[in-house]
């Protein structure tokens, strides 16, 4: 069995049907060319609220900036089951999340490459969940639930700007927002 069969996935039928209904994966035509192509990190992470709407946010160990519960997907994970598995990793808890609210490109700097960042609605939380939210000791320190403009001062400005795009995406039914570096195009 192959990773890509045991691969979280919400598709009508597993994985493995999918990938077989496929037929057979493409050759490549120029050897090696598969190798040389760009590979982008991605990422998933969820805005999460509490009964006043303020946002909950996660102080990083390795990091001095707040992030929102998420990170890299893994190979061959995609955004939204990387989201839900670091959500659960990160504040133990095993939300529903589904509603795609951002896709914001980043592009490449310092030592990281470029990649596709994916925030999705991760709902609310009422006060038992808040109470049971446990974080892992080696990786965050704290959380917080802050609205966004309390919270711009501790983030990152493409990370602020991403998630303005992020909480006007929240209060409309229309599709989900493209941005790239946090903004919108």
């Amino acid at each position: 069995m192959t990773h890509a069969t045991t691969t979280s996935y919400r598709g009508p039928v597993p994985l493995k049907d999918d990938l077989l209904a496929e037929g057979e994966p493409e050759r490549e035509y120029h050897a090696g060319i598969a190798d040389r192509l760009a590979r982008k990190r991605v990422a998933g992470g969820a805005i999460i609220r509490d009964h006043a709407d303020r946002i909950l946010f996660v102080e990083p160990i390795y990091k001095p900036h707040l992030e929102i519960p998420g990170g890299l997907a893994e190979t061959n994970e995609s955004p939204l089951a990387a989201c839900c598995r670091e959500v659960r990793e990160e504040i133990g808890l095993d939300l529903s999340i589904d509603r795609l609210l951002v896709v914001d490109w980043v592009p490449e700097h310092g030592v990281w490459g470029d990649g596709l960042m994916f925030i999705f609605d991760g709902g609310h939380l009422d006060e038992s969940q808040i109470a049971s939210i446990r974080l892992p000791v080696d990786e965050l320190t704290s959380f917080k639930f802050l609205t966004l403009d309390e919270a711009l001062p501790m983030l990152k400005p493409s990370m602020g700007r991403r998630l303005r795009l992020a909480c006007e995406s929240l209060g409309c039914s229309g599709p989900p927002k493209y941005g790239e570096f946090g903004r919108e195009v």
